[in-house]
């Protein structure tokens, strides 16, 4: 997708957004005093975006380096990076009412996984105040960390369907029902989601079929052919993860700000949206089993 492209659809988005946004601040009696700035809200939605798209690993070199370079053509506007950075917080609610509209559709394969997001490193945990009051030390198989949980569910052609993120504490299991309430079919997952509780839960007021690995220790059951595919499948979950950590950047230990925190991971995860290719299944060339 070129910066043109991107820019067209988050301004649609913003042209539609804004008004209403605004509307229902004044309801609420919320709004606040909004001065003119020399970059309008897509501007600046689009330039955050684009980071996560351009390779750099800073955002100070990229915004310093790259788009004040290159960009003055594309941006009249363009600030100073210290006036920038002003600018962030107010894109925080418009970058996720904006990543909804990014979210792919059901098509009745779903696969469900969490990942881990360091805030710090374990040897500075003490050290550290930013996130000390919403960060929480977890485990996953990797080993100790402090920070939190993205939990992503996702279609057989790799686009997201619906995100929730946790402290590092919470058992991947608790966000589950909030996370598929809108889904239908068949949803995959690891072990770390057995339970027949949530299964039974699942089927009983959403009409869900929760499939996983069994343990070790967990006596055999029969399963159609065709899930036991689709479950040696779910390796896909690691490679969508993996993109969303190394190419869209979502997790990094140099925040300054929970809301800035929040701004990256919503902006990686659009940009995830935005790939023109994604990890899939191509079930689309398998009738058979897409519809079974």
């Amino acid at each position: 997708m070129s910066l043109l492209e991107m820019f067209c659809r988050v301004d649609d988005f913003c042209r539609a957004f804004e008004p209403a946004w605004k509307q229902q601040q004044l309801a609420s009696g919320t709004l606040r005093r909004d001065r003119a700035r020399q970059l309008c809200l897509s501007e600046i939605m689009t330039i955050l975006i684009w980071f996560h798209c351009s390779g750099y690993r800073n955002f100070k070199t990229y915004y310093r380096e790259h788009v004040l370079a290159h960009w003055r053509a594309e941006f009249p506007g363009l600030v100073s990076y210290s006036r920038f950075v002003e600018f962030i917080p107010a894109t925080l609610v418009p970058l996720g009412v904006y990543l909804r509209t990014c979210f792919g559709t059901c098509t009745g394969i779903s696969f469900l996984d969490s990942t881990t997001l360091a805030v710090c490193d374990n040897h500075r945990i003490h050290q550290h105040h930013v996130f000390a009051d919403v960060a929480q030390r977890g485990k996953s198989s990797t080993g100790w960390f402090f920070g939190f949980k993205l939990h992503v569910i996702f279609n057989d052609r790799g686009e997201l369907l619906n995100i929730a993120l946790t402290p590092g504490n919470v058992d991947d299991r608790k966000p589950v029902v909030r996370l598929v309430k809108h889904l239908f079919g068949k949803i995959f997952a690891d072990k770390g989601y057995l339970s027949q509780a949530l299964f039974q839960q699942l089927w009983d007021t959403l009409g869900l079929q929760l499939i996983t690995k069994l343990r070790a220790n967990m006596k055999n059951r029969l399963m159609p052919y065709a899930d036991k595919l689709l479950l040696r499948k779910r390796a896909i979950a690691e490679s969508i993860i993996d993109q969303l950590k190394n190419i869209s950047q979502i997790e990094h230990t140099r925040h300054r700000s929970v809301t800035n925190f929040l701004v990256n991971l919503l902006c990686g995860l659009i940009a995830y949206c935005h790939q023109p290719k994604k990890p899939s299944l191509h079930l689309e060339a398998l009738p058979r089993l897409a519809a079974a």
